[in-house]
């Protein structure tokens, strides 16, 4: 039975993403700063609760640890944990924020690749597959996103290298870019958010079932194949052509 663990499991994508897991019959890890979140996530299944701050390195070594420990080895990570701030201007953007999200966002997602990177180099037999949540975001901002944006472009350079740096090591790296799924963090797209033009618009959304789906077709392909990026979106937002 395949492993996965999966960062930011409490809500939203990475909740959705652990119940379609689940449903498939892997074996699945749910990392989360909060327990009651993960253990509202894993229902009823024997899914691993493995409450942790994704900043904190020794607590994630930890977490890694007993999953490799009760599993015998850890197949994927959905590296997905991240966090939002409200769209402003650079100057008007608080700098201890700005550092807070690119703590979780930058270094939590760096921590947690890590720790995958080295419990799958040691296994036997060698590998496994991280997926790091992107964003359409990692290729054009939205307005007043310097944060999330800046963060999401460090996840693209984190995605390619460790592409490069897993090769030797049977170990794939790609990124989902997901566009207007409905969370919690997407329920403002239904009423109206800022536009590059100064304008405030409603945006199409989508089921966040789709980005569960498809990260699980990206963790059950074998090993010599690797969706490198995968862009799945609400089909009429605006990407393409943003602005």
């Amino acid at each position: 039975m395949p492993s996965i663990i999966i960062t930011g499991a409490g809500s939203g994508i990475g909740r959705a993403t652990a119940a379609t897991f689940i449903e498939a019959g892997w074996q699945v890890g749910l990392i989360g700063r909060r327990e009651a979140p993960l253990v509202e996530t894993a229902g009823d299944s024997d899914a691993l609760v493995l409450p942790c701050d994704v900043t904190n390195e020794a607590e994630v070594e930890a977490a890694f640890a007993k999953a490799a420990a009760q599993w015998g080895r850890i197949d994927a990570l959905f590296n997905n944990a991240g966090v939002t701030l409200p769209g402003a201007p650079i100057d008007e953007i608080d700098v201890d924020a700005f550092r807070n999200l690119i703590d979780i966002n930058v270094v939590g997602a760096f921590i947690a690749a890590r720790a995958a990177f080295g419990q799958m180099r040691r296994q036997d037999p060698q590998g496994g597959r991280i997926i790091n949540n992107g964003s359409i975001s990692a290729y054009v901002p939205r307005w007043g996103s310097v944060p999330y944006t800046t963060s999401k472009h460090a996840v693209l350079g984190l995605t390619r290298t460790l592409s490069l740096d897993g090769r030797p090591f049977n170990i794939a790296c790609g990124q989902i870019d997901i566009g207007n799924a409905l969370t919690d963090m997407a329920t403002a797209m239904t009423k109206g958010v800022p536009q590059a033009d100064g304008s405030m618009a409603i945006e199409p959304v989508m089921d966040v079932k789709h980005v569960a789906q498809s990260a699980l077709h990206m963790a059950t392909l074998p090993l010599e194949a690797n969706v490198q990026f995968m862009t799945v979106m609400a089909s009429a937002m605006p990407f393409i052509g943003r602005g």
